[in-house]
């Protein structure tokens, strides 16, 4: 530390007391950042480019530290405390990989930290698969990357035990991360928890999916693959939710050492997530947001329970690695300054941009009502369209539903084609541990699990055929209605049939079929002269959700949730509905309402929700589509089906009539004979379960205006010519994800 030996404090005086200089502390690049630890606190800091130009300044954090965000890659940089110049270091660019021998670190049982490209290190726990000693190496090996309590070390299931006894063990990892902790050591994989930097044990500020996190994967993946314990050193990737969404961008930085990626309930987007239509997401996404923002705080006085408990215990390496804690981003202030969809905060976020870069083999599952992320992860399957080697799995059903046992079983086997180049064989520890997860989780087990179709094959190459036979895209439709299972009830995690298909939406589906909305409340294919309806949207005369639920929560999951799915009071909403179907219709895709609307207001929320109303009186929920009006522009990738948008540069309603098309969240649903296709239209809010939308008060002041009739307001479902429902329509309640509930007609009739 240098010392100043003198300071003038009043002319003719001088003051000897010695003085200490700010620490400059060490500065070091990462991909598009740049961070300094080990400074003085309060110190006075300036980033510096290779031309002496400052490209940051701020005051150095209470723990030594300070990052500055969005860099220019390249040489030269250094930061400045109190005007002390630091060392010299380079801004990294992702796409230049570091040197070979940064991956030659050792990983044992247990806690580890991963030293990735900018010296950060992140924690990371290595379990070896049921019943077995490193001496039974090497295993083919998957690794779970989460910002969840993933790396916590002590043992899975025992923690899940702890915490149903409300005894909870701070030190087991989040159950959210079962993949990894459970499901994959039972199915004979080596795996590895990796903690997202700015999270639990690991270094660095979190920064929910930035370039550094992505590149984070991928030094993970290359440190784990050369291990001697891993076979053929190639690794996979497994998990659900936030493990699965980080799946998509690690993928698509085609690590050498990553042989397939298996993402389960995944978003497109975070900006559909967290701004359905445009719409702060007041609910689930929020509630999310603000547990990551609590989870980056700095142990032992914040953050995770694992990171604490190993502070507190002496663990200097997790001590060591909260020191960026305090510049993690403010995610609220974020959200306020981006009320529209900033290209540069999300495109480098969002999986539909890494998708297409993906060359190794996918399997990919998701729900149709997902409760949580949402599901518009459909969207991402077209950018699959050059990987030959793509599996899809949809199914009604809510968040966990993507691992129910007709994916779960498909799921296993991939894994031992892909990743453990190995004929899948039957598991029976694998199936014996399935109906207990489903028991804990959602309460109903669903039909036992088959770990393998073909377990007698000769080869791997016989294998992989029959595996191969599998269409692209399954979806299983009825899911909770299955009636074959001894001694298992309504809202099982089995579907009665399902349907495959090589493209999203299915070829033959085309422009879709059309309704026209008209008087009366009719939805018909034949429209009757131009007429009017107006209603006045009022977001409070409903119950917000459908479950009194906005944050994580299993109750979405239930066999029979307590839904309170409410009808539309009064003239707060409009309804249109179809006659009587002739024929079994399926729809299988996007789908979109296009109104022709005129508001009071310059600007309206927007919720249209379709529905089927049976013919003994009851109305199934099938999917909803949200807007905000202000932001109907469409860009020139949107189709008569899908109106896509950019989701910037909102324009006040104009006067008159103007089209507004509402992008339906993707259908996959069989309307029977019998039965009538509902649209109603509202203000966003009371048709999903954990969803909230931050809809201005109307108090019933604002009129919309819809225009019926000829050359009015239009319905297009993706509707699949030929395609008929395999069973006969079932029971109303029970359907997972699909709340029930008597018909109510709307005001206008429909």
């Amino acid at each position: 530390m240098v010392v100043v030996l003198c300071a003038l404090s009043s002319p003719g005086t001088v003051d000897a007391t010695p003085v200490a200089a700010p620490d400059a502390g060490r500065g070091a690049g990462s991909v598009t950042q740049a961070y300094l630890v080990d400074a003085t606190p309060g110190a006075r800091v300036a980033l510096r480019d290779a031309a002496g130009a400052v490209v940051g300044s701020g005051t150095v954090d209470p723990l030594g530290s300070f990052l500055v965000r969005d860099l220019a890659p390249g040489g030269g940089y250094r930061f400045d405390v109190s005007g002390r110049p630091g060392n010299v270091f380079a801004v990294l660019d992702g796409t230049t990989p570091p040197p070979e021998q940064l991956y030659r670190q050792t990983l044992s049982p247990g806690l580890n930290y991963i030293r990735v490209r900018d010296g950060i290190t992140l924690a990371a726990t290595v379990r070896l698969p049921v019943g077995k000693t490193m001496a039974d190496g090497p295993f083919p090996t998957v690794i779970e990357y989460s910002g969840y309590q993933i790396a916590a070390p002590h043992d899975f299931l025992l923690g899940a035990l702890g915490t149903l006894a409300q005894r909870p063990d701070p030190l087991a990892p989040a159950i959210s991360t079962m993949f990894g902790g459970i499901v994959a050591p039972t199915a004979g994989f080596a795996t590895v928890n990796v903690q997202m930097r700015g999270s639990g044990c690991s270094g660095g500020a979190f920064d929910l999916f930035d370039l550094p996190t992505v590149y984070d994967g991928y030094d993970a993946i290359e440190t784990v693959a050369r291990q001697p314990w891993v076979s053929r050193h190639k690794v996979g990737m497994v998990g659900v939710s936030f493990s699965g969404i980080s799946q998509i961008a690690v993928a698509g930085t085609r690590p050498p050492g990553l042989a397939a990626i298996a993402p389960m309930s995944i978003t497109d987007d975070l900006y559909s997530t967290g701004f359905p239509g445009g719409i702060f997401n007041t609910g689930f996404a929020d509630s999310w947001l603000r547990e990551r923002q609590d989870h980056a705080r700095p142990a032992p006085g914040g953050g995770q329970p694992y990171a604490r408990e190993l502070v507190r215990r002496g663990d200097r390496r997790c001590a060591t690695n909260q020191r960026l804690r305090l510049q993690t981003q403010d995610i609220e202030q974020l959200i306020e300054q981006n009320p529209t969809r900033t290209p540069a905060l999300f495109d480098h976020r969002a999986p539909a941009t890494w998708a297409s870069k993906i060359t190794v083999p996918v399997f990919l599952a998701g729900a149709l009502q997902d409760e949580q992320t949402g599901p518009q992860w459909t969207s991402v399957i077209d950018r699959f369209r050059d990987n030959p080697d793509v599996w899809i799995k949809a199914v009604n059903g809510a968040h966990f539903d993507s691992a129910d046992p007709q994916i779960l079983g498909p799921w296993n086997e991939f894994l031992n084609l892909f990743v453990a180049h190995r004929v899948p064989r039957d598991n029976p520890a694998l199936r014996a541990l399935a109906p207990v997860l489903y028991e804990a989780t959602t309460g109903t087990p669903g039909r036992p699990l088959v770990a393998s179709r073909f377990p007698d094959a000769r080869s791997w190459s016989a294998a992989r055929a029959a595996f191969g036979r599998d269409p692209r895209i399954q979806v299983f439709f009825g899911s909770g209605t299955d009636s074959t299972i001894p001694g298992v009830g309504a809202g099982n995690l089995s579907a009665p049939w399902s349907a495959g298909f090589t493209s999203w939406p299915p070829s033959g589906v085309g422009a879709g079929q059309r309704w026209a909305l008209d008087s009366d409340g009719r939805l018909t294919s034949r429209p009757g002269p131009a007429s009017r309806v107006e209603f006045r949207p009022d977001p409070r005369l409903r119950p917000g959700g459908t479950l009194d639920v906005v944050g994580p929560s299993q109750l979405p999951w239930k066999a029979l949730p307590p839904y309170n799915w409410a009808p539309i009071p009064g003239r707060s909403g409009v309804g249109f509905i179809t006659a009587p179907q002739t024929s079994d219709v399926v729809a299988v895709g996007p789908a979109s309402l296009d109104l022709r609307l005129r508001s009071s207001a310059p600007d309206t929320d927007l919720q249209a929700t379709i529905s089927e109303v049976r013919p003994d009186g009851r109305e199934t929920y099938v999917t909803s589509g949200y807007l905000r009006a202000s932001l109907r522009a469409v860009d020139g990738d949107a189709t008569l089906l899908n109106p896509t948008r950019d989701w910037v540069g909102p324009r006040p309603l104009e006067p008159g009539f103007q089209t507004v098309r509402i992008a339906l969240n993707p259908i996959a649903y069989p309307f029977r004979a019998g039965s009538r296709i509902r649209v109603t239209v509202t203000a966003p809010g009371g048709d999903r379960t954990s969803w909230r939308f931050d809809t201005p008060a109307t108090r019933g002041r604002v009129v919309d205006t819809v225009a019926l009739g000829a050359g009015g307001s239009t319905l297009a479902l993706p509707i699949v010519p030929g395609l008929r429902s395999a069973v006969p329509l079932g029971a109303c309640d029970g359907l997972r994800g699909q709340p029930c509930r008597p018909y109510a007609r709307a005001f206008n009739g429909g």
